[in-house]
């Protein structure tokens, strides 16, 4: 019976296996262990004395390394921040305090007690003239941006 050798090729098919699969999951993380993979399939090819075991564990360490770096800096920047066609009925009449008045350069900023569809702090156009701790109350959406008037 011959024993089985891990090639480089072998690697290389299993990383890209992995980022196919990736197409059916929602995670991300099949993607960077296929390219864990696909890195270790690269490094056999180049140096192709690496026993097995530290084949996988460069494979585990990789992969971990990638899985984290997406988590914690590529993640928080895909997260959908704008607010346009959320529920008009949520968060009209809805009373928040003034933190920067709005000025000719720049929406002014106002936050809820409670975070209201899932933010608490909002850009607002008032017609009225507002300074930082004035209360105001929400009387239209205008796009992302709410409409108040001083209460």
């Amino acid at each position: 019976m011959t024993e089985f050798v891990v090639l480089y090729w072998h690697w290389i098919v299993l990383g890209v296996g992995l980022m196919a699969l990736e197409i059916l999951l929602p995670s991300f993380v099949a993607l960077w262990f296929g390219a864990a993979a696909v890195i270790v399939g690269v490094l056999l090819l180049l140096i192709p004395s690496l026993s097995v075991a530290l084949q996988v564990v460069l494979w585990v360490i990789f992969s971990i390394i990638f899985t984290w770096l997406w988590f914690r800096f590529m993640q928080p920047l895909a997260v959908d921040k704008t607010k346009a066609g959320l529920s008009r009925e949520a968060i009209v009449g809805e009373i928040g305090q003034v933190l920067s008045a709005p000025t000719t350069e720049r929406r002014g900023v106002l936050r809820f007690a409670v975070p209201i569809l899932g933010a608490d702090e909002w850009p607002f156009i008032c017609s009225d003239e507002v300074r930082s701790g004035d209360r105001v109350r929400v009387t239209d959406i205008s796009g992302n941006d709410l409409i108040v008037n001083k209460m």
